[in-house]
């Protein structure tokens, strides 16, 4: 019976994956095309309004056409798409953003207004549809932020060509756009005469990328892009340092107050270049040598290309932007206050508040006979870890008033020299304890995660989300980025 059972469910598979497009209701309810949202949110600390901006008709639908409502968890908001005549939710997918972080900032809390423009992709409807999207943070009732009637043959749907100077460079073929991961790379501060640099570095990091598991052995899954718009100058705005030039996306260092945290505000550019490819997820690449990165959830990750971390940047922020990881590390200083309330369990995969330690989210990958929680030694580690902090903040600080100042080109490049040398000394004596720590080797629930030293826990002492450097990830962050890529890749 066993034998048959497992024949039947074999033939089904092979039968119904063929057979998953048209099971799938997508074709009944969406064409082959991308429906551009674009929408503004802004407020505080307190309060969120979104009103939208506009509505563009693109190409092809670049993510599954299965799958289509509930395949992830992550996000603290969500958009969903709605049949009007039926009430029936077609398609839903959740998202963070800017304006998301930003209302955990000290100015937000202290009451400081903003907007912040933002863009997701839902499937093109065939028949009137309602655009919900909603506030679905942790500890929070469920709110709808906006919800707009849309008319597929509306003329309030734009229809715009992509901008006719955008380079499209082929890096890594997959399949058709629906059944693989579509990433694209999206350069900025290239200017015309660093085209082949920007070729070298696409091609660079789109190995760097696939050699990495779980996207290693699923890269047949994966296509990656590069797109380009050449910028007047090259780099990225650096504030503290009072640099400024003149790019394509116009992403910026110190972004939130963070010296190394760096974004863009420019989001209906960097879609409108984008939009020369599909794509499911993406990357900003940006021609710095400056340790700099960040990444929001299905927004889009940023890294220095030049930066002597940069192999580890890409992977560290693109588990942000695509896999909805959460930050592991707890030392490091950050733009935000209480990111993850107390008394509330995060979304992400890989952190966890403990609430109940007998329904730990990756029990199933526990090392079998680990106490929950996990010790480790932690006190010596936070006590060399906030030294060097410090340490750090310093030199920054310094740094950043030297330049401001007009010093000299040696005194600037000797305190580099400094700065770069503390972080390949902490990072070397982080790795080296780290590995000698008690419970190195197992998977279990280790207190400090999420920029809280106290109350939330991670399930590895070390992972490519708590320590910088290019290394593996844990068992739990590697299971969770593989079903992001399955949920996209079926």
């Amino acid at each position: 019976m066993r034998s048959v059972v497992l024949l039947l469910t074999v033939l089904f598979l092979v039968v119904g994956g063929a057979r998953a497009h048209e099971d799938s209701g997508f074709d009944t309810h969406f064409a082959d095309h991308t429906l551009r949202v674009d929408f503004f949110q802004f407020g505080d600390g307190a309060t969120e309004m979104v009103g939208l901006d506009r509505l563009i008709r693109q190409g092809v639908w670049a993510g599954p056409t299965t799958n289509l409502i509930g395949a992830s968890a992550y996000g603290r908001h969500a958009v969903k798409v709605v049949d009007q005549a039926t009430g029936d939710t077609l398609f839903e997918r959740g998202f963070d953003s800017y304006f998301g972080e930003y209302r955990t900032s000290k100015a937000a809390l202290e009451g400081a207004m903003k907007a912040y423009h933002n863009t997701v992709l839902v499937p093109f409807p065939r028949h009137p549809v309602r655009l919900i999207i909603e506030d679905r943070r942790v500890g929070v009732e469920p709110a709808i932020l906006l919800a707009h009637d849309v008319d597929p043959d509306s003329i309030e749907i734009a229809s715009e060509p992509t901008p006719p100077d955008a380079m499209v460079i082929e890096a890594h073929r997959g399949g058709e756009p629906h059944s693989t991961l579509d990433i694209a790379i999206v350069g900025e501060g290239y200017r015309a005469d660093e085209v082949t640099t920007f070729r070298a570095d696409l091609a660079r990091f789109t190995s760097v990328l696939l050699g990495q598991e779980p996207y290693h052995s699923n890269s047949d899954r994966i296509a990656v892009r590069g797109v380009l718009l050449p910028s007047a100058e090259s780099g990225a705005d650096e504030p503290t340092m009072g640099r400024y030039r003149s790019t394509t996306l116009g992403v910026t260092f110190n972004s939130l107050g963070s010296e190394r945290y760096m974004l863009t505000e420019d989001n209906r550019s960097l879609r409108d270049i984008a939009g020369a490819v599909p794509y499911d997820t993406l990357v900003i690449m940006v021609n710095h040598d400056r340790y700099g990165g960040g990444g929001i959830y299905n927004a889009y990750c940023t890294f220095t290309a030049h930066s002597e971390w940069a192999e580890y940047l890409l992977l560290h922020e693109f588990g942000h932007s695509f896999a909805g990881l959460a930050d592991e590390y707890y030392t490091s200083d950050v733009a935000y206050s209480d990111f993850y309330p107390p008394g509330t369990e995060p979304a992400e995969a890989n952190i966890t508040a403990l609430t109940d330690p007998d329904r730990l989210k990756w029990r199933h990958l526990v090392t079998p006979g680990t106490p929950i929680p996990t010790p480790w030694n932690k006190a010596a580690f936070d006590e060399r870890s906030n030294a060097a902090q410090k340490l750090r903040r310093e030199i920054n600080e310094r740094l950043a008033q030297a330049n401001r100042d007009g010093a000299s080109a040696a005194e600037i490049a000797a305190l580099e020299m400094e700065r770069d040398e503390l972080a390949r000394t902490t990072s070397e004596w982080v790795k080296d304890f780290l590995a000698a720590t008690a419970n190195a080797d197992r998977v279990g629930a280790f207190e400090g995660a999420g920029y809280a030293s106290q109350g939330l826990y991670r399930p590895a002492v070390d992972c490519l989300m708590f320590r910088r450097g290019v290394q593996p990830f844990c068992p739990v962050c590697e299971e969770a980025v593989s079903n992001v890529i399955r949920s996209y890749a079926p």
